[in-house]
């Protein structure tokens, strides 16, 4: 069993896809372990995309990421990462095939939906970052 950190994003709450994403997870089998409404803080951000902090766009990124809350979860089963990124598709929700989420309910780049860990070892990372220990549950 693998877990994995999502963060839906900005455009996910404000286009009210929220059950539709949630949905698609619990129906491909995944377990919900944890669940929380965040407010993502300048160095929460920073740390998160720490990748990104020396590119142009990444003030867009914070705007975006703070226009809102978000709503983490962290989801678990076999091959999580892979298969919850296959579902998500690429990155660029333009580039994304009908049928994935970003692909059905993504506009750009950036506004894709949600976020998800992609490695198991940044998914632990993650999970940490955004949920303390008594959050998580186990099954």
């Amino acid at each position: 069993m693998e877990r994995t950190l999502i963060l839906l994003k900005p455009d996910c709450l404000a286009g009210k896809h929220v059950g539709s994403v949630t949905a698609r997870f619990e129906q491909a089998g995944f377990q919900i372990c944890g669940v929380k409404m965040l407010r993502l803080s300048s160095e929460v951000l920073r740390e998160h995309y720490a990748h990104l902090v020396d590119r142009p766009f990444y003030p867009d990124i914070v705007n975006f990421m703070q226009s809102t809350p978000v709503l983490g979860l962290i989801l678990q089963g076999p091959d999580a990462v892979a298969r919850i990124r296959e579902m998500l598709g690429p990155t660029d929700s333009k580039k994304a095939a009908k049928g994935t989420i970003r692909g059905d309910f993504g506009t750009e780049n950036m506004r894709n939906i949600a976020h998800a860990s992609d490695s198991t070892a940044n998914a632990e990372i993650e999970i940490i970052r955004f949920f303390k220990a008594d959050e998580v549950f186990k099954w």
